[in-house]
């Protein structure tokens, strides 16, 4: 029997009771995700493909299964009172069936269906007129090849898979026909390639009720060859009004889906300040780790007040934060030795987070470690000497 959210009884419902949250994905989302709920005595349940993910050890009850598969995710939804996700690849088929036997599941298979698939994302944005990077869809790299050699399209451009993308993988810049040699042969789509300035990001909290808070915007600097992040700043160091219009692009986007949750929404500042959507993430996000020493509210607490329809934290900063994310080296497979590390925990506003993880590979994130300080040149100076301090390397 599942619970039903009353607002009378909200607290006997959720803390220190028999109710019990489900959270497809056990990484190290679902990782910092617990130590809000061990903080509110909420029973966590937990499935993952992975019996060494990094929840494993750490939630009240794991349980190991497909999160692609029907039938492992429809049984996994009716052992919970409220499902929600760590991690966007998930069986949506099975989320809509529990959803109409009325169990209560945040972010919306709805939503869900949509972020899950980059080409349908870019269209939401284009039909809700959300400023995105102007795009072509393409059922396969057939017909891509097809549209090069017919000039309907021309170079550079970037390659998005349609599906299944994380982490600089699924995107690649096409400079040239040989580029598109080795790209997978599935659905995707080709972004004009636009000039920015900045990467931005705004996490935007919403609960049932519609009350929204979102978070400062924050500054993504990239690893030029993984394309991965390797710094978020917060707050950004960009102009108020440019900000200003980031925070209401993302508020948009967040109300377009009625989303209730945590949206990460990814923008570009071009070279004459538009602001552009590149994509959302429907989750907690790596551009949130900063919030966990910097803010009022971190955001996995944040995400647990927007599900359980409780009242929204305050989403300022206390002080100036900035991540480095901890990625395997290159050349380097195998069991984790993290080097150095104790010569970081000498610097004052250094919390080092690891992930839980045994096995370190090339630009795999094992971690992350966050700097606060009054003052954010200072910061970024202190991040500069953890990034080139800190080796993540094998035995």
């Amino acid at each position: 029997m599942h619970l039903q959210h009353n607002k009378t009884n909200t607290v006997q419902n959720y803390f220190s009771s028999n109710f019990k949250l489900g959270v497809l994905g056990g990484g190290q989302l679902g990782r910092m995700l617990l130590t809000e709920t061990q903080k509110f005595d909420i029973y966590t349940v937990i499935l993952d493909n992975s019996l060494q993910a990094p929840c494993a050890q750490l939630c009240n009850e794991f349980h190991q299964g497909d999160l692609l598969d029907f039938d492992t995710v429809y049984n996994f939804g009716k052992k919970v009172n409220l499902l929600t996700i760590e991690i966007e690849n998930v069986n949506v088929d099975a989320l809509d069936k529990l959803e109409e036997e009325g169990l209560t599941i945040y972010p919306k298979p709805k939503d869900l269906r949509i972020i899950q698939n980059k080409a349908q994302q870019k269209k939401f944005y284009t039909e809700h007129n959300i400023p995105t990077a102007p795009f072509t869809h393409f059922a396969f790299l057939e017909e891509l090849k097809h549209a090069y050699q017919n000039n309907i399209i021309n170079f550079p451009f970037v390659w998005k898979s349609a599906r299944f993308g994380y982490d600089g993988t699924g995107v690649k810049v096409i400079r040239n026909y040989g580029d598109m040699e080795h790209l997978p042969e599935g659905e995707c789509i080709a972004e004009q390639l636009i000039p920015f300035k900045n990467e931005l990001a705004v996490i935007v909290a919403r609960n049932a009720e519609g009350e929204t808070k979102s978070y400062p915007v924050v500054e993504m600097e990239f690893h030029p060859e993984a394309n991965q992040v390797e710094y978020v700043i917060c707050p950004a160091r960009i102009a108020e009004d440019i900000a200003e219009k980031a925070k209401k692009t993302a508020l948009k986007v967040a109300s377009s889906f009625d989303f209730v949750g945590l949206l990460a929404v990814e923008m570009f500042q071009t070279e004459d300040n538009t602001i552009l959507v590149n994509e959302v993430a429907p989750r907690t996000h790596n551009s949130g780790h900063y919030s966990i020493e910097a803010s009022y509210t971190n955001q996995f607490e944040q995400h647990l007040r927007s599900i359980l329809n409780l009242p929204l934290g305050n989403t300022e900063s206390k002080v100036a934060g900035i991540m480095v994310n901890l990625v395997g080296a290159e050349g380097h497979t195998g069991e984790v030795i993290y080097e150095h590390i104790e010569d970081i925990l000498k610097i004052n506003g250094v919390t080092p987070h690891l992930y839980g993880k045994k096995h370190t590979k090339p630009f795999r994130k094992m971690g992350h470690v966050t700097i606060v300080h009054e003052d954010m040149n200072t910061a970024r100076k202190i991040a500069q000497q953890v990034k080139e301090t800190v080796n993540v390397i094998s035995k």
